[in-house]
């Protein structure tokens, strides 16, 4: 990956930062000079993140932390600004699909857990983020949405309500913290080329590719990059935006193409 941001000096916080998109995300950040901690559940393929980016030059620390759990969240962002003085940016990106289930199926617990690790746990981490950036001056903050925070999801009703509180979460907390200099604004991703699409059979994986309209499958690295956009100073007057990177999903047919899949 190509980057072409500068943020020597400043410290970032990826939560979800094991894998996927926070993985690249955390990679982009410390190739851009930051100090980067790297939390997640999974701690060995988090501490595995970390050792990849010291080995490859960065500075990086892996925390241990369960977004979903309000004190947990506190405690991360408490030993973050211990190890490295401070927060200057977040990645809010942990989060879990669900049961992929009709509405009138979508059991409680199934509810209750995505509502825990998508939704709340964004609201316990910028409770604990705002004022340590406040004390810095100002700062930002990045929510991972997803395509289905802006249009409904099919057979995925717990994530799409969760990533749509996401949305109203981030825009409610832009407008309260701008004054403090810190900008809040939320990726929402499209179908993105991970280990799960991988599984797939190939029929599914073209089906899936045909409803985008750019006709392929996006990459971690392609999220990474908008999300150290968001955060630079070439982002500056940009604020309560849910920023689509999608290969415009958004803007076809997708939860007809949705219904199509499933009975692929």
């Amino acid at each position: 990956m190509n980057v072409i941001f500068e943020f020597s000096g400043k410290v970032a916080l990826v939560t979800g930062a094991a894998s996927g998109v926070g993985r690249a995300t955390a990679k982009a950040f410390a190739k851009a000079g930051a100090q980067v901690a790297v939390a997640d559940l999974n701690r060995q393929a988090g501490e595995d993140v970390a050792e990849q980016i010291r080995t490859e030059g960065g500075v990086a620390e892996f925390f241990h932390v369960d977004v979903g759990d309000e004190a947990s969240v506190a405690a991360l962002v408490a030993s973050v600004v211990e190890r490295f003085g401070g927060l200057d940016f977040a990645h809010n990106n942990a989060g879990i699909e669900g049961a992929h289930v009709p509405v009138d199926q979508v059991s409680q617990d199934d509810w209750q857990r995505v509502m825990d690790v998508d939704l709340s746990s964004v609201f316990y981490c910028m409770k604990s983020q705002i004022p340590e950036m406040a004390k810095r001056g100002g700062g930002a903050i990045v929510n991972t949405a997803s395509a289905s925070g802006l249009i409904g999801g099919y057979q995925l009703a717990s994530y799409t309500a969760a990533k749509h509180g996401v949305v109203g979460l981030t825009r409610a907390a832009a407008a309260d913290c701008a004054r403090h200099g810190i900008r809040v604004n939320a990726l929402c991703p499209g179908p993105i080329d991970t280990a799960f699409i991988a599984q797939m059979p190939q029929a599914m994986r073209e089906r899936l590719m045909f409803g985008v309209p750019m006709r392929r499958l996006g990459t971690a690295e392609e999220m990474a990059l908008p999300v150290l956009w968001l955060c630079s100073d070439a982002a500056s007057y940009v604020t309560r935006h849910a920023l689509s990177v999608d290969g415009g999903v958004v803007s076809s047919s997708p939860v007809t193409f949705m219904e199509d899949l499933a009975g692929a």
